[in-house]
């Protein structure tokens, strides 16, 4: 009966478009929809049926963790033909509470997901490094798993991905497809992409880059003449520079820079805005292409503030955009409001007209949900 209950919160959020699920006791289920996050018009869960739920995700995710030993936990569920679920289970206040990224089945084409076609150049490169980046809940999951498809559906190579949890499932293409999921197929990232370069890949997916050995790691399997994506939790690309140097000490970073400038390809950072109607999500994102200008910038630490300058400028010849760029065009077409262009804005100057307030909106969605019998 848990299982069953289980599935019919987790379709509520499926069938009303939720990004998130969240379950804690004594609560009512919670859904993320458009950045807000709605309680269901339900009764709360019990302590006895918080615990039947987890132990179903615990069992479906193959854990030998005993409920009782549950701090906090990774891992992933699926309904056939529904979705599959990045799970977190954590404790607070003592009592088990739990978060579910929605995973759905279908990947988008990479042209239907809102980003420049200047990203169907880096996904067919040969070699190189990829980072797609931004803040939790912004899609890079779904732009990876397009990107990723998208090779998958027309080259004869093997993918080989590394995942905390694996969470999408590519379909059958002309590649083949590895799938590793940290804590069942390795003990970390950095011993699966160790032994990945082993294992004849041309495409390597890497779910986070995280520590200096993962990095370190993954430029050199970029140098090496593979294609690699990874993600990391920065908002551009200067920010992204930044932050990879940031994990290696003062007197590596000169020769890091060199090797960055060399093996990084691309980056693609976003956000998800309010759509004008308030009912979706707009991906708004900056695309970088590292042209020989911008690995100079990179090589030379003076220069890298002069990095947004040159996206901007490179926006006719080589489709790159800043993210203040996007967000004009977003505005222009009617996709988002003058004030979510304001609020998202890198320059506030260059939207500062004529803005009003908009409150928040729970649209039409109504989550009910039967009573847990």
């Amino acid at each position: 009966m848990s299982k069953e209950i289980l599935h019919q919160i987790l379709e509520l959020g499926v069938k009303h478009g939720a990004s998130d699920v969240h379950l804690k006791t004594e609560e009512a289920p919670a859904y993320r929809m458009n950045g807000v996050v709605i309680p269901a018009n339900s009764q709360p869960i019990s302590h006895e049926l918080m615990i039947q739920l987890c132990t179903v995700l615990l069992g479906e995710s193959g854990s030998r963790i005993a409920i009782e030993d549950i701090m906090d936990f990774d891992g992933s569920y699926e309904i056939k033909g529904m979705a599959r679920f990045r799970v977190n289970i954590y404790r607070q206040k003592g009592t088990l509470a739990c978060v579910m990224r929605i995973i759905k089945s279908n990947i988008p084409p990479l042209d239907k997901i809102g980003l420049p076609a200047a990203v169907k150049t880096i996904v067919g490169l040969e070699r190189g490094l990829v980072l797609v980046t931004g803040a939790t809940g912004s899609g890079k999951t779904t732009t990876l798993a397009a990107m990723i498809n998208q090779i998958n559906q027309t080259k004869r190579v093997h993918i080989l991905t590394i995942e905390d949890p694996v969470e999408v499932i590519y379909p059958k293409g002309l590649a083949t497809v590895s799938q590793r999921e940290i804590g069942f197929d390795s003990k970390s990232f950095a011993a699966a992409l160790k032994s990945a370069l082993r294992q004849d890949p041309d495409v390597i997916l890497i779910g986070e880059m995280r520590d200096q050995e993962t990095i370190d790691i993954a430029l050199k399997a970029a140098e090496t003449g593979h294609l690699v994506f990874a993600t990391v939790h920065t908002t551009d690309a200067m920010r992204t520079i930044g932050r990879l140097l940031s994990v290696f000490p003062p007197e590596a970073q000169p020769q890091i820079r060199l090797r960055m400038a060399d093996a990084l390809k691309g980056t693609i950072s976003q956000r998800l805005l309010s759509s004008v109607d308030g009912k979706g999500r707009v991906l708004a994102a900056e695309v970088m292409l590292v042209t020989g200008m911008i690995a100079d910038c990179i090589r030379d630490a003076s220069k890298t503030p002069q990095i947004k300058n040159f996206i901007e400028e490179g926006a006719g010849t080589y489709g790159m955009q800043t993210f203040d760029q996007h967000l004009s065009y977003l505005l222009a077409h009617g996709k988002i409001t003058r004030e979510v262009a304001l609020d998202a804005a890198t320059s506030r100057s260059d939207f500062l007209r004529n803005l009003g307030m908009q409150g928040v909106s729970d649209g039409d969605h109504k989550l009910e949900l039967h009573r847990y019998e």
